[in-house]
């Protein structure tokens, strides 16, 4: 039996105002999106994601719905009163993400290739963003859940493989002072653990966001190449879960970690 789809309350976010109105001119003109998405070109699962509120999309995307749903521009219209000229330093399809962050009871992270986001240095940061002032002050805003008071910070647990230590990123002064934050960083609500290199374990395929939130729902987010994708669908926090679990698994002990990044600093690092 198909799932029913996914309940958006429009208020909570641009996205989700949007993906409503699709899928309700989608609803009125009775077309399945199977069936849209044979008279458009974009696929079934695109639109899906747009509906659900889990991607943005261009113009042309609600162009092209309005001419095959006959809504008279309306689609387009929203979309240029919601995401026109917005700017706020993230890419529309991170905006609700940020949220999510702020209202986790619990943030379980694995990042393979780069420090977490919310760990990094300014330097670190404005190198992997190309000195873009707007996407590095948003990014760094985002850190301010990591210190505040009330309500208490989100429980942070962080795996990433030896190698992430290794990666250049600014040279050696950014880098000495990124895996030092990392170290000052530690508290009883956050852990920093290292995979040592030559870990097995099946999550090499890349990055991924677990957050769970005080009522108990469970959301992911993914990046992909073109853009982040938020799940929630039970059968995706599976498995994504057990990967996170088999990492840990291989992931160092807490105070091992620092040691190690300690001595990456002083081996690889210096100045």
């Amino acid at each position: 039996m198909p799932q029913p789809p996914k309940r958006l309350t429009p208020s909570n976010s641009a996205l989700d105002l949007f993906g409503s109105e699709v899928r309700r001119y989608r609803v009125l003109a009775n077309y399945s999106i199977k069936q849209l998405a044979a008279k458009i070109p974009y696929s079934p699962s695109f639109i899906g994601a747009v509906e659900r509120a889990e991607s943005h999309c261009e113009r042309s995307f609600a162009e092209h719905c309005d001419t095959v749903l006959d809504t008279k521009q309306a689609l387009a219209h929203l979309h240029d009163g919601l995401f026109g000229n917005k700017k706020d330093g993230f890419p529309e399809w991170f905006r609700k993400w940020p949220t999510i962050e702020e209202e986790s009871g619990t943030l379980k992270v694995y990042e393979p290739i780069v420090i977490y986001g919310l760990l990094q240095t300014e330097d670190y940061a404005s190198t992997l963003l190309f000195d873009d002032r707007e996407a590095i002050d948003a990014r760094l805003k985002r850190q301010d859940i990591l210190t505040r008071t009330s309500p208490q910070p989100p429980r942070l647990i962080y795996l990433l493989p030896e190698t992430v230590l290794w990666n250049d990123v600014g040279g050696p002064e950014v880098m000495r002072a990124q895996l030092k934050r990392l170290v000052d960083a530690v508290s009883p609500r956050l852990s920093v653990q290292v995979v040592p290199n030559g870990g097995i374990h099946p999550a090499n395929q890349g990055t991924f966001t677990l957050a769970s939130l005080p009522g108990g729902e469970e959301i992911a987010y993914v990046p992909t190449a073109a853009r982040g994708i938020m799940m929630d669908a039970r059968e995706d926090i599976s498995r994504l879960k057990d990967k996170f679990d088999a990492i840990w698994t291989q992931a160092l002990p807490a105070q091992l970690s620092i040691d190690l990044i300690n001595r990456t600093i002083d081996e690889r690092w210096k100045t």
